[in-house]
C-alpha cells in the first residue's frame, strides 16, 4: 500500500492537468453543439467547423505560410548564429546574445510598434505578409540561437572542428559535417519552438496586420468578438487541430534525433 504523501505529488499533476484540460474539451464541444445554450442535448454537428473554414480559410492558410517561412528565416540566421557564437565564448558573444534576446523583454506591441515607425511608410510593405513575418523572425530568431547555442555548449566544439580540419576540411564543410549533426537536437528543439510560437503570436500581429492578412490568433479573436460562440469555439478546435499535431511530430523527431546521436 502506497504511503498517503507519495498520492500528493500525483494528486496535485492530475488537478494540474484538468485545470489545463477541463476549459479545452468544453471549447471544443462548444464548437460541435448544435447549440451551446443547450448543450449536447442539442445535438453534435461539423456545422459550425464549416463556416470557420468558409469565413477564416485564408487566415489560416497564411499562418502556416508564415510559420513555415518564420522556420526557414530563423533556420538560416540562428544556426550560423549560434555557432559563431558557441565558437568564440567570452564577454562580447553574451552581449551580442543578450542583444539578440532583446526582442523577448520588449513586449509586442512596443516591438511592433517600432518596426511600424521604421517601415510604416513603405506601403507596399506595409501591406504585405513580409512585414509580419520580419516581425515573428524578431521574436522568435532567440529561441532558435538559444536551443543550438546550448547544444554546441555541451560538445567538445574545438576538439572536433580541429580534427575535421587536420583532415582537410574547410569551414563550410565542418559547419555542415560536424556542426549542423551535433546540433540537430538544438535544431529541432528550437524549430518546434519557432513554428509553435509564430502560429500563436497574437500581440505583435496584431499591431502588423491589415484587414486582409489576419492570421490564427487574429482571427480567434475577430471570430470572438463578433461571431456566435459556437463559431468562435469551432475555430478554438481548427486551431487545435493544426497545433497538436504539429507539436506531437516534432518532439517525436527531436526524441529521435537525440537517440541516434546518443
Amino acid at each position: 500500500m502506497r504511503h498517503p504523501t507519495r498520492l500528493i505529488p500525483l494528486a496535485v499533476t492530475l488537478l494540474a492537468c484538468a485545470f489545463l484540460l477541463v476549459p479545452i474539451v468544453q471549447s471544443v464541444l462548444a464548437g460541435l453543439t448544435v447549440n451551446y445554450f443547450r448543450g449536447l442535448s442539442s445535438g453534435l454537428t461539423l456545422k459550425w467547423v464549416g463556416e470557420v473554414w468558409g469565413l477564416y480559410a485564408s487566415s489560416i492558410l497564411l499562418s502556416i505560410w508564415l510559420a513555415l517561412a518564420c522556420l526557414a528565416v530563423t533556420l538560416v540566421l540562428g544556426v550560423p548564429a549560434a555557432y559563431a557564437l558557441a565558437r568564440r565564448p567570452g564577454r562580447a558573444a553574451r552581449v551580442l546574445e543578450e542583444f539578440i534576446s532583446l526582442p523577448l523583454a520588449v513586449p509586442g506591441l512596443a516591438l511592433a510598434l517600432a518596426l511600424l515607425q521604421l517601415y510604416g511608410s513603405y506601403s507596399g510593405f506595409r501591406t504585405s505578409w513580409a512585414f509580419i513575418l520580419v516581425g515573428h523572425v524578431l521574436y522568435t530568431l532567440p529561441f532558435m540561437v538559444r536551443s543550438v547555442l546550448a547544444v554546441l555548449a555541451a560538445i567538445d566544439l574545438k576538439t572536433l572542428e580541429e580534427g575535421a580540419a587536420t583532415l582537410g576540411a574547410g569551414p563550410a564543410r565542418r559547419f555542415v559535417d560536424i556542426v549542423v549533426p551535433n546540433a540537430l537536437p538544438g535544431i529541432l528543439a528550437g524549430a518546434l519552438t519557432v513554428v509553435t510560437l509564430s502560429i500563436g503570436e497574437f500581440n505583435l500581429t496584431w499591431m502588423l496586420h491589415t484587414p486582409y492578412l489576419k492570421t490564427l490568433p487574429v482571427g480567434l479573436a475577430d471570430s470572438y468578438a463578433s461571431m456566435r460562440l459556437e463559431i468562435a469555439s469551432a475555430y478554438t478546435l481548427v486551431f487545435f487541430v493544426m497545433i497538436v499535431p504539429l507539436l506531437v511530430a516534432m518532439q517525436w523527431a527531436s526524441a529521435r534525433a537525440q537517440r541516434i546521436l546518443s
